[in-house]
């Protein structure tokens, strides 16, 4: 009797989003694309698991057809033996309970190193998907250790199957490591379109708080735009407590900011919504998941990044450089109702036509079908 292929998706803060009823609000785009990801494989008739870290749910509890294994508790052991116990043999545990044929990691880090040891230990497969542009780069990833880095590139050198998320990204990964990547898009949330919904907010920046984000450019552009409402979206990252501290307190001296904070994944989509134009300051980035809930919803990307020129190319916001072109960019937009509603439209079709998450597991399928020979036609 042939049997069903299994694949397991590794990612520490995943089942915070996969399950909606737990309002953790500290989540990342690679937690909302393995949560997509994970239930679109399992649609598709796949046995998915996925290894995640206990936030007290029961081990072994199955969510939107995922099993969902939990790891290590973030305050859990003593410093420095921790490191060990309870992190690393709770992670070795739950990788052996997950007994996948495929491992899905991404995010430079720890974790890389140690699902590749595993899977050679036990001959599996492992897929490691690029997050950020500088998980290419060596001794720039955002990883705090060194230990940590050494361990990761251990990991990222003896993936199987390396995916990326722009063209830019597979030049990079071979200038400085000599692997290839191949490029497969993020997968997107398509939401029911909403006709007549009210667009009460002008601009809209979400993201966890990290130096790269650069959330102090939102105050400053704030106040040179006071007729303009800019709302504010996103939790502390460890290490950036006083980084948000400080922009949170200035932000509330500024009249024409909302400043929320954390906002669980399940309720932030709701901003989205409302939203006319979405504000992107990071001075780097992977490809934003942000970006895609944005378009898929109509609202035009006004950004210092532009992954592989698609703002500028498809016409699907603004690209821009200087500070001043940003609020050039935010003005003119405002300023500009039917041209901000047919970038919209522009936006929401591009990403139907392309993101929706059947279409990018069916991608992972093919690959995962020529290189490693598993795929449901086993089963």
């Amino acid at each position: 009797m042939k049997t069903v292929p299994k694949i397991c998706f590794v990612e520490s803060q995943g089942y915070s989003v996969l399950n909606s009823n737990t309002r953790r609000s500290s989540t990342g785009g690679e937690s909302v694309q393995h949560s997509l990801l994970a239930r679109a494989f399992a649609e598709r008739g796949w046995q998915v698991s996925m290894v995640s870290q206990d936030i007290g749910q029961v081990d072994g509890v199955v969510v939107s057809g995922v099993q969902v294994w939990k790891t290590y508790k973030q305050s859990a052991g003593l410093p420095y033996l921790r490191f060990f116990y309870p992190r690393l043999t709770s992670i070795w545990r739950a990788l052996h309970s997950a007994d996948a044929d495929i491992y899905f990691q991404s995010c430079a880090g720890l974790m890389t190193g140690v699902v590749a040891k595993f899977v050679a230990n036990r001959s599996r497969k492992m897929i490691f998907r690029v997050a950020h542009d500088t998980d290419c780069v060596a001794n720039q990833q955002l990883i705090r250790f060194k230990r940590d880095r050494h361990i990761y590139e251990y990991g990222l050198r003896r993936a199987d199957l390396i995916s990326v998320q722009s063209n830019a990204q597979a030049e990079v990964l071979n200038a400085n490591y000599g692997l290839s990547g191949i490029v497969v898009d993020m997968a997107a949330e398509i939401p029911a379109e909403t006709p007549g919904l009210a667009r009460d907010s002008d601009v809209l920046w979400v993201n966890n708080f990290r130096a790269f984000k650069r959330p102090e450019l939102v105050l400053n552009i704030a106040r040179s735009m006071p007729d303009v409402s800019f709302t504010m979206i996103g939790g502390p990252m460890k290490g950036y407590g006083d980084l948000y501290s400080k922009v949170r307190e200035e932000a509330r001296t500024i009249d024409n900011i909302q400043f929320v904070g954390a906002v669980p994944y399940s309720e932030v989509n709701s901003y989205f919504s409302r939203a006319k134009l979405f504000l992107n300051t990071s001075d780097s980035e992977g490809f934003p998941n942000s970006f895609l809930q944005a378009w898929v919803r109509g609202v035009p990307v006004v950004s210092f990044f532009d992954p592989d020129g698609l703002i500028a190319s498809k016409g699907l916001g603004i690209s821009v450089n200087t500070q001043k072109d940003f609020k050039d960019a935010l003005s003119g937009l405002l300023a500009q109702d039917d041209k901000r509603l047919r970038i919209g439209q522009r936006a929401r079709q591009f990403v139907t036509d392309r993101y929706g998450s059947q279409t990018i597991v069916r991608e992972y399928e093919r690959l995962i079908q020529d290189r490693f020979g598993i795929g449901l036609g086993d089963a």
